[in-house]
Parts: structure tokens; sequence; C-alpha cells
């Protein structure tokens, strides 16, 4: 049976209109794939608060989460990503690359120029609408 996991992402946006890119690390499943920066939630744990820790957790700074962007539903072969991306706005603190391998403030129109993890992409192509 393959196995389920429910995430979470940041869509987090600057005042120039860039939104934060994270590349994940060679230690990660999916390494060297861009995605928003987030995390698995816990068990009984709501999807906000799980934003809010996984991005202390990950870029060492404080976000407030606004309004769902995407909820997405991808199957990769070995398991099933129920993904919420989520817009969020950094509240104290400059993020860091805590756990990947890179971070990139990237303007709307060129985000489709990055190798994207495949369940972010259609967090990617609302955001290319609005």
């Amino acid at each position: 049976m393959i196995r389920s996991v429910n995430v979470v992402g940041a869509v987090i946006e600057n005042h120039n209109g860039q939104f934060l890119c994270a590349l994940r690390s060679s230690k990660m499943s999916m390494p060297n794939l861009w995605e928003f920066p987030g995390g698995k939630i816990k068990e009984g744990e709501k999807p906000e608060t799980a934003l809010i820790r996984e991005i202390v957790e990950e870029l060492g700074c404080t976000v407030k989460v606004g309004e769902l962007v995407a909820s997405v539903e991808h199957q990769y072969p070995e398991i099933k990503v129920n993904l919420k991306t989520f817009r969020a706005i950094i509240q104290n603190g400059q993020p860091k690359a805590l756990e990947h391998s890179e971070l990139r403030w990237v303007p709307k129109d060129e985000l489709e120029k990055l190798n994207w993890a495949p369940a972010d992409i259609p967090t990617v192509n609302k955001l290319k609408g609005s």
C-alpha cells in the first residue's frame, strides 16, 4: 500500500513581487528540485500551525499565514502527497537556508524557469495566473 503524507508550503512574496523558492538539498528526497518551503503536518496539527513551525525550522524566521493558494494531491511512485500551499508574510527574521541548498527570490514571470518538484507545479501555475 502506498503511504500518504500531508504537507504544507509557504508562498512568501516580497515587496518587489518576487517569491521565495527553496532548492531541495542532496540529503532530501527529490534532491535538486525547487519547492515552496514547508513540510509535514504532524498528527492532530492544523495546516497553518504546521506551516509556522516548519518555516521556523527550515528558514529560521517567523511568518503570518494567509489564504490558501492551492490544495494539490500528487502521486509519486512510492508516496502520495497532499500539499496545501498558503500565502505567508515574514514577521520576524530573514530567511536562511537551514535545510535547503539554496534560497532564491524569483519574479512571477520567471518561476517556470526553475525545475520544480511536481507537487508544487499547480501552485506555480496559479501564481502565474494571478
